[in-house]
């Protein structure tokens, strides 16, 4: 009996042995090799899991936009980067076989882009810091539960829902000299000798638009100051009362300091928006505003359509870009230091 048990095993190891042998392919060095039929399946497998991927299931949706957004935006604006380094003027094909700074060199030395570039900055930062203390203004005094608090919200964010092109046409004819809503109250207060050519005075063009341009954006630093302030608790309020800080000092030492990332947010948009100015400004005065009001957009439209210049358009469209990355680039960094990017 005990004999025909250890035949019996020696049997099925050898059986085993058999079955480990067709599993396994002896290698030169020795080793055993996994059969191929194994080594096919986990291919399959890993080609099975990468197509089920989120990666791979979600290209159908931004693969699409993303190849026209850098074909149509960023590629344009490759293309135009190259231009101006060309000398093209509009006729032909650009020669891309000699290219230089030649542009940027005559930009450099050109008093009008030197004028162009003083007001686009002075219109950058007089209008955005105008706005973002108006809006503030405005936050607090509705943030005071005053009567028809939606209502007056609603009228000061309306401005910013019409286009560029509107609120030139809206205030040209405020600043009519004739029959231009601003003159005619000066006069009809007593005030005649207030009463002014604003968009022909040189003296009042640029502060004329900076007005416009603020009166249109001041309800959206409102409506953001505001969601900042509403995010504030109560307790560090009633903490200031209880202090004795009066409110001018509350606001200035408790409430103003937490509203940096609001003043950012505001203030990044209207710098974009003080950059796209274009527009208004071409429906006041053209594509020739004149010095005290020329800026780099109506300047690079002016060398590019007018006169044909489009190698020098492309140079001052690159500054543009530039300034545009100067504004935007801190605040992209910050958001992304926060991890909100």
């Amino acid at each position: 009996m005990p004999h025909s048990i250890f035949r019996r095993l020696v049997s099925l190891g050898s059986d085993g042995d058999g079955d480990a042998n067709d599993a396994n392919e002896v290698r030169t060095d020795g080793g055993t090799a996994t059969a191929t039929g194994e080594g096919t399946t986990r291919s399959d497998q890993s080609d099975r899991s990468l197509l089920d991927s989120e990666f791979v299931r979600s290209l159908p949706f931004w693969l699409p936009p993303a190849l026209l957004m850098g074909l149509f935006v960023y590629g344009a604006i490759g293309w135009n980067a190259v231009i101006s380094l060309t000398e093209w003027s509009g006729f032909g094909s650009p020669d891309y076989g000699d290219l230089d700074f030649s542009m940027y060199e005559q930009m450099l030395g050109d008093p009008t882009f030197v004028v162009a570039a003083r007001n686009t900055v002075v219109l950058l930062v007089v209008f955005t810091v105008l706005s973002l203390a108006v809006g503030l203004l405005l936050a607090i005094l509705v943030d005071r539960d005053i009567r028809y608090e939606n209502t007056l919200r609603t009228i000061y964010l309306l401005p910013m829902s019409l286009s560029f092109v509107v609120t030139a046409i809206f205030w040209a004819w405020m600043y009519n000299p004739e029959i231009g809503l601003i003159n005619v109250v000066l006069r009809g207060v007593g005030l005649d000798f207030l009463a002014n050519d604003w968009i022909s005075d040189p003296s009042t063009k640029l502060g004329a638009v900076i007005f416009a341009l603020m009166w249109q954006f001041s309800g959206y630093c409102m409506v953001v100051y505001l969601a900042g302030l509403r995010a504030i608790p109560n307790d560090q309020f009633e903490a200031a009362r209880i202090d004795g800080a009066s409110t001018l000092r509350m606001y200035r030492r408790v409430i103003i300091p937490q509203l940096r990332a609001s003043t950012m947010s505001a203030a990044v948009v209207l710098m974009v928006f003080a950059l796209k100015a274009f527009d208004f400004l071409f429906v006041l005065f053209g594509d020739t505003p004149g010095p005290s009001t020329d800026i780099l957009a109506t300047m690079m439209f002016r060398e590019a359509f007018s006169s044909s210049n489009w190698a020098y358009g492309a140079a001052i469209a690159t500054v543009l870009f530039l300034l545009a990355l100067v504004v935007i680039g801190p605040y992209l960094y910050v958001q992304y230091q926060r991890g909100d990017l």
